[in-house]
């Protein structure tokens, strides 16, 4: 099979793809994204518990470091500006899927990949630095709301980061396939719902904490 065979298959079963998420009338391929918006739904109402927790306990001290003493505001930002990255990168992954290119497809995942390698790498570090300085869950109430809500996150993003190794896996054993775009699609929606929820944790965690 010549490469433009390639390219045209691809191109081919991308726009069949599409055709079939359009009809409503059709396949399963419409029940699973509309199955999986409902697992983001609910998702999100973990992360609404995980907002609301904090915003209860945020100001609860106990005598222990407060988030202005703590927070490295500059090394947050660097590490948000990674996610964003991945989110933007990912959106070219998603272009180059409907255009039917598996390669630059692939290309574009294993970018979004280092971003959110590196985004968790951060978190962690920030972790170790905490613990390191005493800042511990168990300190106070304001510490363990906020290592459950921020960690809850950085979990997601690595199970993304796992995803995102395993779909790089099925796109190089079936390329473009109508399951494999379906399941891009997926994949999609949980890694931009994840920037989301970044925004909210930077916006809600670090920046109203350093404020107040």
């Amino acid at each position: 099979m010549t490469t433009d065979t390639m390219k045209s298959d691809a191109a081919l079963a991308s726009t069949r793809f599409l055709a079939e998420e359009e009809d409503h009338d059709h396949g399963g391929g419409g029940a699973t994204l509309i199955g999986f918006w409902i697992y983001i739904m609910s998702d999100a109402l973990i992360f609404a518990t995980l907002f609301a927790v904090f915003g209860v306990l945020g100001s609860s001290y106990a005598g222990g470091p407060t988030p202005r003493e703590i927070f490295e505001l500059p090394t947050v930002a660097v590490n948000t500006a990674m996610l964003l990255l991945s989110s933007i990168t990912f959106g070219f992954a998603m272009l180059e899927m409907e255009a039917g290119r598996l390669r630059p497809t692939q290309g574009w995942l294993v970018v979004t990949a280092l971003f959110g390698m590196a985004f968790v790498g951060i978190e962690l570090h920030e972790f170790a630095t905490l613990i390191a300085d005493g800042a511990t869950p168990q300190r106070s109430a304001f510490l363990s709301s906020f290592f459950a809500l921020v960690s809850t996150h950085g979990l997601h993003v690595t199970i993304g980061l796992l995803w995102i190794a395993v779909m790089l896996v099925q796109l190089n054993q079936r390329g473009l396939h109508p399951e494999n775009l379906r399941r891009m699609m997926c994949l999609s929606m949980f890694w931009h719902f994840l920037d989301v929820i970044w925004i909210g944790v930077f916006t809600f965690v670090y920046l109203f904490g350093v404020i107040r």
